[in-house]
């Protein structure tokens, strides 16, 4: 079932979400309404946050991404509980966007290495490198998870040249061709 995406200024997105066990209700139904929400959004990445979920849980899918013959490169995995062991190399910048903030877009320096303890979708732990692209796609999608959203990454010039963006985007006024869920201003 394609859910709809929680937008810049709903509060979920600002929260540490919580870990969920084995027993989450509905987890392979939530699971795979992820992945058709986040491919009929045309993205690559989704954290639980972005459908108003707080909890610690993403997808990536960095294989339709790669560049022609390089697909083998990239990843699809879902992450439980993710833990960020470590994070190494020169920080590079790379241009991000994010579903919950649509058109809206900007360089964001990270490590081109991450490490990474979780649970995959049958709760089975797992402990890997990852590099490159999708070193940065975990990242981001890790931030959700922690509250943090790209742009607060981003240079403060960045930033002041999409404040009305950014804005109008807290408002609702922007569109979109997925749903999306908005706060309520007061």
């Amino acid at each position: 079932m394609i859910l709809p995406i929680y937008a810049l200024g709903q509060p979920v997105l600002k929260k540490v979400a919580k870990p969920i066990d084995q027993d989450y209700e509905g987890l392979s139904e939530l699971i795979d309404s992820m992945w058709e929400t986040m491919y009929h959004a045309h993205g690559i990445g989704l954290a639980a946050p972005q459908i108003g979920k707080s909890i610690r849980l993403f997808i990536v899918d960095t294989v339709q991404a790669m560049e022609e013959g390089k697909a083998d490169e990239g990843i699809k995995r879902v992450f439980i509980n993710a833990q960020k062991l470590e994070e190494a190399g020169d920080p590079w910048d790379y241009e991000e966007g994010c579903l919950s903030i649509p058109d809206a877009r900007g360089d964001v320096k990270r490590p081109p290495q991450v490490k990474l303890r979780y649970m995959d979708e049958n709760f089975v732990e797992k402990e890997e490198v990852f590099t490159g692209i999708n070193a940065r796609v975990i990242q981001h999608e890790y931030d959700h998870i922690d509250g943090i959203l790209f742009i607060e990454h981003l240079k403060p010039l960045k930033r002041r040249l999409l404040k009305r963006r950014l804005e109008n985007i807290r408002k609702g006024k922007i569109n979109c061709e997925y749903k999306m869920k908005f706060a309520r201003l007061k």
